[in-house]
């Protein structure tokens, strides 16, 4: 993720939305329920843990209690919520010596506490989860044991600190794919995609054999990883399918087709897991926007800020920025935050554009007012056009080509050389047989970038020649 680049807003659900769901995360609902199960009785260990003995009654409290087999793991999701809420305060110790707990201040938070006091509940549990997240099995953790009680680090081949930036990095890409495709995770994303979107280089053709193995590698990690963050709510996760793992004749006993990805393990961050992940990027000191956060912006903020928004997400920053505002104020207001000459004004006028859109016939006069402006005459004709007023000016030949112009050069801005920008270049040309001996004569600060850029986009080299050309006078007439 570039730090210069910046995020796309996140569309997060309402806070009490939010709560509701950390506290009907399977993980957060243990905790708080072993919470209230604790009492004088309960013993703890030294470091804070549940003593062996009491796993069980535990375990039935939280109706996980099984035979054989089920027994042990039952055994470790008790211990497991039991150390969220040790870790989280639902749980404090009262006594080390003794080994005796008694109910957190926190767990008073859940009764009297409001929506935002129970999320922070809840990033403090998936702060605790994810520390265990960056820890290696138990059983390399005890082979990696020395004499003295200490882990050998060395052994285990692991940094402790590397291993929390890449899952950190993991799901800062994950959030970043999420937000760049609308901001709601619907899609979930393959667990092979994102592990090589941690390995290999953006540069790297063909994946080397050595490359595949360590994508290989991350991938089987991330499936335990996030095996251990979904019970938290942070993910939806469909892990690895076991048989892929399989030895080749137990394998070959069961066909199945490789080409189904989802086999090899699906994630999507749920809209908790969003709010979680952002939280943790804002308190790194990311710029992590989220939909809403302009609402009481003036209008030359609204338009720069979603200048760079993907459409659906300026979309519903711009609708509630409107929903505060009464229609003819408002109108003015993005008219007059529309101007300028600066690289970013094309770019705004489109936003305003867009914004205009969504405004009610009440903002007929703001418009009007508009019509001899050089700058935004132009959308000012088309937005009474398309909303049917009558009585609209007729647009002067130069107003017709300075539009033009404008429009090019916002849509360079928001999509480069988009298919859909090729479109139009080729339909301008077409339309207009004499535009480039016309559009060089253009006074706008664009003028000659976009006569370059149709002279790229155009298929027809005679055409694209007629552009670059028409390019070179336009930069000749403003030195």
């Amino acid at each position: 993720m570039s730090d210069s680049s910046p995020l796309p807003p996140v569309r997060l659900p309402a806070e009490a939305d939010l709560a509701r769901d950390a506290l009907a995360s399977p993980l957060l609902s243990r905790a708080v329920q072993l919470a209230r199960w604790a009492g004088p009785g309960t013993r703890v260990g030294a470091g804070g843990e549940l003593v062996e003995e009491q796993l069980p009654a535990a375990a039935a409290e939280l109706g996980l209690s099984g035979s054989g087999d089920d027994d042990g793991e039952a055994a470790a999701y008790a211990s497991e919520a039991w150390r969220v809420a040790v870790d989280t305060g639902l749980v404090e110790i009262v006594d080390e010596e003794e080994g005796t707990v008694g109910a957190g201040e926190e767990l008073g938070v859940l009764a009297s506490g409001g929506p935002a006091d129970v999320l922070g509940l809840w990033l403090g549990a998936l702060d605790s989860v994810l520390a265990d997240a960056s820890v290696p099995d138990l059983e390399d953790l005890v082979g990696a044991m020395e004499d003295g009680g200490e882990i050998d680090f060395s052994q285990l081949d692991w940094d402790p600190e590397a291993e929390s930036e890449f899952l950190d990095g993991v799901l800062a890409n994950l959030y970043l794919l999420t937000v760049t495709g609308g901001g709601a995770g619907d899609e979930p994303v393959p667990l092979p995609a994102l592990a090589a979107s941690m390995i290999v280089p953006d540069d790297m053709g063909e994946p080397t054999d050595d490359v595949l193995e360590q994508v290989s590698d991350a991938m089987m990690r991330l499936d335990d990883q996030f095996r251990l963050l979904d019970p938290i709510g942070l993910v939806e996760f469909q892990p690895v399918d076991e048989a892929l793992m399989a030895e080749p004749d137990e394998a070959a006993a069961e066909p199945f087709d490789e080409a189904d990805v989802s086999r090899y393990g699906m994630v999507r961050l749920t809209p908790l897991g969003l709010y979680g992940i952002r939280a943790r990027m804002r308190e790194a000191g990311v710029d992590a926007p989220a939909v809403g956060d302009l609402a009481e912006e003036g209008a030359g903020v609204l338009l720069d800020s979603t200048s760079g928004f993907p459409q659906a997400a300026a979309q519903a920053e711009i609708e509630l920025w409107l929903a505060r505002r009464e229609p003819l104020g408002a109108a003015r207001e993005l008219l007059a935050a529309a101007r300028g000459a600066d690289d970013r004004a094309p770019l705004r006028r489109l936003r305003c554009q867009q914004a205009l859109s969504l405004v009610g016939t009440e903002a007929e006069t703001a418009l009007r007012e508009v019509l001899d402006d050089p700058e935004l005459g132009g959308l000012a004709r088309v937005w009474l056009a398309e909303h049917g007023f009558g009585d609209v000016p007729a647009p002067s030949e130069d107003l017709v080509f300075w539009l033009t112009v404008d429009t090019i050069a916002a849509q360079l801005s928001l999509e480069g050389n988009s298919d859909e920008l090729q479109a139009l270049v080729e339909g301008l040309a077409a339309q207009h047989s004499g535009f480039f001996a016309a559009a060089w004569r253009v006074e706008h600060p664009a003028t000659a970038d976009v006569l370059e850029a149709m002279g790229r986009l155009h298929p027809d080299k005679k055409v694209a020649k007629e552009a670059r050309k028409a390019a070179f006078k336009a930069r000749s007439a403003s030195q």
